[in-house]
């Protein structure tokens, strides 16, 4: 197939100075020869990263970013915190780094505490953990992605990248009852949150560009805060705040599967000083959805935590409008995660925005859906996935918001197969995308889990239906219909099958419609950042 059409090719990232582009012979802005798993849910990734951490060995090398760290998570019940499983590794000889986002102070409910004190923890055993707050103001570092390599073991390498914090909230699974150990959402979402969450597994010459996405950050010689307060806070308490020498990186692993990967970044234009290897910013998750985008002719396929910003849902719609054939499917979190006096009417406002744009392009073509679990609690849609006519499938850190395609730092894998995908209607469509979008939307179909294996093979009578996008579209539809109708009924009889629920907006109070949307024009763009904050330029 041709990667160019859908990839970015070198040159189209927008950031001459990254090492990715110029890492491989003949200068290929991506790699080929790997193998994509997408994991879904927490339980699924948390028990898969708990097996490959166990399995490091003296030498080996683990590193990881995060938003926010809770050493205290259990990866797979009592006595797998990741805060003791890291440092248990690095007691045994794996060389073992981490950067995390400083954040804010914990009274704003952000999480400097919990990241600090897994930097700690981790130090004692012998790793070495980083607060890292070199962003603009009011960013935030956002990237999740883990790399383990093993010295004599190359054919073990392997990296997840995605939407999976290693916090509190992550460790759900497909019946949706909640992580045990929460932290507290919207009253909506009830004492455990249910979480739906996407993290893709990665083998072959892609970990190598993992590893380098790493590299770079760990090697910015910028101090880790430019706040003269923090800093000295840091002198004294004596805190480590240097990243102390990596060795050498060792050669990619050899290929193993048919998937080409492209590493798509955000990184902000940083005020004062730039990033050594983006200097002016990088947008290349905004360049690549809006490339891919602009080939879409039959369904985009989308699951968000926010959908926000009709700047970012322009491409979207410019899709929409040109192809009278497109339909587009939003699977969104049904209440925003803060039951706020005027942020929930601040954060309602914006994905109204938005989808506005997208209903103004296409009508009754764009189809929003909440999701709950069997107990009819809402489900909180954490995952950043997308996929484009089964042919182009993204999943990374990033959100549909312009603070995730221009300010913080993200990190999200673009994945074209080599396989044809045999299943009618073929259109172009490839195994890995097809896959990735019918396991999702067989759960939320309670249609059970997805049985293939990547070769395309097995599919099931119940759900086969779902390869026509038509079809696919109207199942959906019919669900939340469905479901709907059961809830408006007093729920008589038996609940019908399906976790959709047709995404309404809040029922707002007039008073606080008027005081949210003037405070929203005046202070913030549709994620929240001030206006003064806004780069001058994006994508």
């Amino acid at each position: 197939m041709n990667r160019g059409a859908w990839l970015l090719e070198r040159g189209e990232r927008g950031n001459p100075a990254t090492r990715l582009d110029g890492r491989r012979p003949g200068g290929a802005a991506w790699t080929s020869g790997n193998e994509a798993r997408p994991l879904v849910h927490g339980a699924t990734y948390f028990a898969e990263l708990l097996a490959g951490i166990r399995a490091l060995r003296a030498g080996d090398l683990l590193l990881f970013t995060d938003w926010r760290g809770d050493p205290d998570e259990r990866l797979d019940g009592p006595g797998t915190e990741i805060g003791t499983v890291l440092c248990r590794a690095a007691e045994r000889g794996v060389l073992v780094k981490g950067l995390l986002w400083r954040s804010h102070l914990d009274g704003l409910h952000f999480s400097q505490e919990e990241n600090r004190r897994f930097g700690e923890q981790l130090a004692r055993a012998g790793g070495e953990c980083l607060l890292d707050m070199r962003v603009r103001p009011g960013g935030s570092h956002h990237q999740k992605l883990v790399v383990l390599r093993h010295r004599d073991r190359p054919l073990l390498d392997v990296a997840y990248v995605g939407g999976i914090d290693l916090c509190h909230n992550r460790n759900d699974d497909a019946a949706h009852r909640g992580d045990r150990q929460s932290l507290p959402l919207a009253s909506a979402y009830g004492p455990h949150p249910p979480w739906h969450d996407v993290q893709l597994a990665l083998r072959g010459p892609v970990v190598g560009d993992v590893e380098a996405v790493f590299r770079e950050r760990w090697e910015d010689p910028a101090p880790l805060s430019r706040s003269p307060l923090t800093r000295l806070r840091e002198r004294l308490a004596d805190e480590d705040v240097s990243a102390d020498p990596l060795p050498p990186q060792t050669p990619d692993p050899p290929p193993c599967g048919p998937h080409t990967v492209q590493l798509l970044r955000t990184y902000p234009n940083r005020l004062l000083r730039g990033y050594p290897f983006a200097p002016d910013g990088e947008r290349s998750i905004a360049r690549g959805y809006v490339k891919a985008l602009a080939r879409a002719r039959s369904l985009v396929y989308l699951e968000d935590q926010y959908l926000w910003s009709p700047r970012v849902v322009a491409g979207f719609a410019r899709a929409l409008r040109s192809h009278p054939a497109l339909r587009m499917i939003a699977v969104v979190p049904t209440v925003p995660e803060q039951d706020g006096w005027l942020t929930l009417p601040m954060n309602l406002i914006g994905r109204i925005n938005a989808l506005a744009e997208l209903r103004a392009a296409a009508g009754d073509r764009v189809a929003v859906y909440g999701l709950e679990n069997r107990a009819g609690t809402p489900v909180y849609v954490h995952a950043k996935v997308c996929v484009i006519d089964d042919i182009w499938a993204c999943a990374g850190s990033d959100n549909v918001n312009l603070r995730s395609w221009t300010h913080d730092s993200e990190l999200s894998c673009a994945v074209l197969d080599e396989t044809p995908d045999p299943r009618p209607p073929a259109g172009g469509a490839r195994v890995f995308a097809r896959d990735l979008r019918l396991e999702l939307m067989r759960e939320h179909l309670d249609l059970g889990t997805w049985p293939g294996d990547g070769s395309g093979d097995g599919v099931p009578e119940a759900g086969a239906e779902l390869c026509d996008p038509v079809a696919a579209f109207e199942a959906f539809a019919a669900a939340a219909r469905a479901l709907d109708a059961w809830y408006a009924e007093g729920r008589r009889g038996p609940r019908p099958p399906g976790r959709l629920r047709r995404y309404v907006p809040q029922e707002l109070p007039p008073v606080r419609r008027f005081l949210a949307r003037p405070l929203h024009r005046a202070l913030v763009d549709p994620d929240g950042r001030p206006l003064g904050m806004r780069l001058r330029r994006t994508f």
